[in-house]
């Protein structure tokens, strides 16, 4: 075998086994080679592609519809806009594809995809993980700075309530009041997302847990005028290993998020909040589910980023700490949410051993 053969196994060989797809297109646009992950991704053979020409690739009924639909849309892109890599999402799947046209084979052009999908989940972990960073740091910071002199702001208004009283604007006092509350509020949800507490855990039925928010949050909800349903489902004697307070918190965010997206939803239909628990082999499901506005991708996408949020007055912590909570107890929360229909959070806890 001339040494020139030898060098061309060898490429051919490391081309098979790398990891991007690879499709090698002739001056006369004919696809004259491909490598194995190509072919898996394509589910479909060497034999199909090799002497393929883009129209056909298109075209082919054996080639999965929707990677054809994708294809034709990448190529009129990276043609108008003469592009040379173009990043496709496809449910939760990042792919990368590149064009190269090399010049020393006349006119050969490569096409290579490669999965860049666990690229993007490392880069996303950190990119959140630094948001939490720059939360700590500005909650600190908020603490040191406004909190004090909030708490003098109070001490005196109260000081002063009896002479706005006297010319009857006790009102006045009441409001202002309710404003340093409600900021000081907003200040303490900062410092708790900023502080990566252990959760100390009690081990306690879970229905008991969702009695308890329910009675928290009935008021609430009859006065905006919803309704909280509670279904149990037979397992009564189920018990989770929990920190109550925190989960509690994780809880009674979800319900009333579900409020704000039931009154935000314009529906003259009544407002329903439904809680339920299911058993999924070794975890309990936490069920809670709405019939408010629902969300868009966008939203459902970025749900859990620290300080996004849809709300015109919300500040975008509370679903970011409630995730942190969830996963310090072993656990996990997904979303499910449709435009005009609802929202569903489900959140799953190992259950208790012993």
């Amino acid at each position: 075998m001339s040494v020139e053969l030898q060098n061309h196994v060898a490429f051919e060989t490391v081309l098979q086994h790398l990891d991007s797809g690879v499709l090698l297109f002739d001056s006369r646009g004919n696809i004259c080679f491909t490598n194995q992950e190509m072919t898996r991704l394509l589910e479909t053979s060497e034999e199909v592609l090799i002497g393929c020409s883009l129209l056909k690739l298109f075209r082919d009924q054996r080639i999965r519809r929707d990677f054809r639909s994708h294809m034709v849309h990448i190529t009129k892109h990276m043609l108008r806009r003469k592009i040379q890599t173009y990043e496709l999402v496809e449910t939760n799947r990042h792919w990368l594809i590149t064009r190269t046209n090399i010049k020393e084979l006349d006119g050969y052009c490569l096409l290579t995809i490669k999965d860049v999908s666990q690229y993007k989940e490392v880069e996303q972990t950190a990119f959140a993980q630094d948001k939490l960073a720059m939360l700590g740091q500005i909650a600190a910071a908020i603490a040191h700075e406004i909190r004090n002199p909030l708490t003098a702001i109070r001490g005196f208004i109260q000081l002063l309530r009896p002479y706005l009283k006297a010319v009857g604007k006790e009102e006045y006092s009441r409001i202002i009041l309710a404003e340093i509350d409600r900021a000081n509020d907003i200040i303490v949800e900062f410092l708790d997302s900023s502080k990566p507490t252990k959760p100390e855990k009690t081990c306690i039925p879970i229905r008991l847990l969702l009695k308890d928010v329910v009675m928290l949050a009935e008021s609430e909800a009859l006065m905006r005028g919803c309704e909280i349903r509670f279904s149990e489902q037979g397992i009564l004697d189920s018990k989770v290993s929990i920190d109550v307070k925190q989960m509690k918190q994780v809880i009674l965010n979800l319900v009333k998020n579900a409020m704000d997206a039931i009154c935000d939803s314009g529906k003259e239909e009544p407002g329903m909040i439904d809680l339920s628990l299911e058993n999924e082999g070794e975890q309990l499901q936490i069920i809670i589910r709405d019939n408010g506005k629902g969300m868009n991708k966008l939203s459902l996408k970025r749900l859990f980023d620290p300080f996004y949020t849809t709300k015109a007055t919300g500040t975008g912590i509370g679903l970011s700490v409630s995730e942190r909570i969830i996963k310090n107890h072993g656990g996990s929360i997904s979303v499910d949410s449709q435009l005009g229909l609802g929202t569903e959070f489900i959140i799953s806890l190992p259950k208790a051993t012993g």
